[in-house]
């Protein structure tokens, strides 16, 4: 299932090279990373003590991650052009910027300067001016790492990407902390470490050359290319089952142990330093030191998150809940990686840029309809979100199976 024309590494980098390309994209991965979980710990909260509702803030969530979706492939394949270190400054940077106007248009919201309807519609334009540029850095950062690797060593080389967004989800609820000082100081110091990540790509990170004829390189890449489609289906269809989780744990937290909307943030943000704590743990164990396939990573993460799901309805506890979002982060801690570089490996090396982008669109895909579909079945149920996403994974589990099976044959 690996494409032979991508054995090789696109680029070849010396060893100090690479190993400072290396530490570079995994702090900017970390900061952006950071400034995504502070959001979803705060975010339910947050969205209640200026007036909205579920459905409201799973509608910003859902606007935001369409935009997000449609141009993280546009960035993937202007890296191919640009250059991945110019468009990973631009996602950086936008980014910070991004989340600065979000985190201030909810600070007009708290003070009483924009309210009801007017908010409402700030907020989702904030949020999806942000995604519109943010959406460079992910795409950008995993054609890099793309671009470095070959076939031995492309799954260790994803993996430490996946690493990064774990790693970033554990500190980013030591940032949620904040929260006591006020609701906002958690995401205005988010938005100051991913400067921080810009600067150091701006002054360190070594540039790629970029291909004497990018009009071969700007082939078009489409999810239903029959090489990826299977991958992109699971990666799609496992963060909508991650964001109904991701979405409601807030809600969910804050009605079944009873909390104020500070401490809501601070519990949330225990139960995601477990889920990330359990991710980092199968990424650089099982990823990086047993370096299992990327079918085998799919085939056993997968039902583990299914677990985690189960877990989370049937819990009564803040224990229960952060052991259940363990087996989740156990789960996607080897998903994730598992179908990023089965993509990768099935394209050409002229592709890589290409599929980064779709890559990095599918958790975007997820939330767009994940937000929305997690808001509407907690007011059916506070466990419905749950089982809903349990049920969702059993036709990928079988799927992974499949895959892994005839993968070893």
């Amino acid at each position: 299932m690996t494409n032979q024309s991508s054995l090789g590494p696109l680029v070849v980098l010396s060893e100090a090279q690479r190993s400072i390309a290396s530490k570079i994209i995994i702090f900017a991965i970390i900061t952006v990373s950071m400034g995504q979980t502070v959001v979803f710990a705060i975010l339910g909260p947050l969205g209640r003590e200026v007036g909205l509702d579920e459905l409201q803030i799973g509608f910003i969530i859902t606007c935001s991650s369409v935009i997000f979706s449609l141009f993280s492939p546009m960035w993937g394949r202007r890296s191919d052009v640009m250059g991945r270190k110019s468009v990973m400054i631009i996602g950086l940077i936008g980014y910070t910027l991004g989340t600065v106007l979000f985190a201030t248009t909810f600070y007009a919201g708290l003070h009483g300067w924009l309210t009801g309807g007017a908010l409402f519609v700030a907020l989702i334009v904030a949020r999806m001016t942000q995604s519109l540029v943010m959406s460079a850095t992910s795409p950008a950062a995993t054609a890099y790492v793309s671009d470095i690797t070959d076939v031995s060593n492309r799954t260790v080389g994803i993996g430490r990407i996946g690493a990064a967004h774990s790693l970033g989800t554990i500190l980013g609820p030591a940032i949620a902390y904040f929260a006591v000082i006020s609701l906002l100081a958690p995401i205005y110091l988010a938005a100051g470490m991913t400067l921080l990540g810009a600067i150091l790509v701006v002054r360190y990170l070594p540039s790629l050359p970029i291909p004497e004829k990018p009009e071969v390189k700007m082939r078009k890449l489409r999810y239903t290319d029959r090489r990826i489609l299977p991958f992109m289906i699971v990666g799609m269809s496992m963060f909508t089952g991650f964001s109904v989780v991701q979405q409601t744990l807030g809600y969910y937290l804050q009605d079944q142990l009873h909390l104020s909307a500070e401490l809501t943030a601070q519990k949330v943000g225990i139960a995601m330093m477990g889920s990330a704590i359990a991710a980092l743990a199968m990424q650089l164990i099982v990823v990086q030191r047993l370096a299992w396939s990327p079918y085998r990573l799919m085939a056993v993460g997968l039902p583990m998150m299914l677990l985690g799901f189960i877990g989370i309805a049937l819990g009564t506890t803040l224990v229960e809940y952060v052991c259940a979002m363990g087996f989740v982060g156990m789960g996607i801690g080897m998903s994730a990686p598992g179908f990023s570089s089965a993509s990768t490996l099935a394209v050409t090396a002229e592709e890589q840029g290409a599929v980064a982008g779709l890559v990095s669109a599918c958790p975007a895909l997820g939330f767009i309809v994940g937000p929305m579909l997690g808001a509407g079945l907690y007011k059916v149920s506070a466990a419905a979100p749950y089982i809903g996403s349990a049920v969702l994974f059993v036709p990928l589990i079988l799927f992974s199976w499949n895959v892994a099976r005839n993968a070893h044959k």
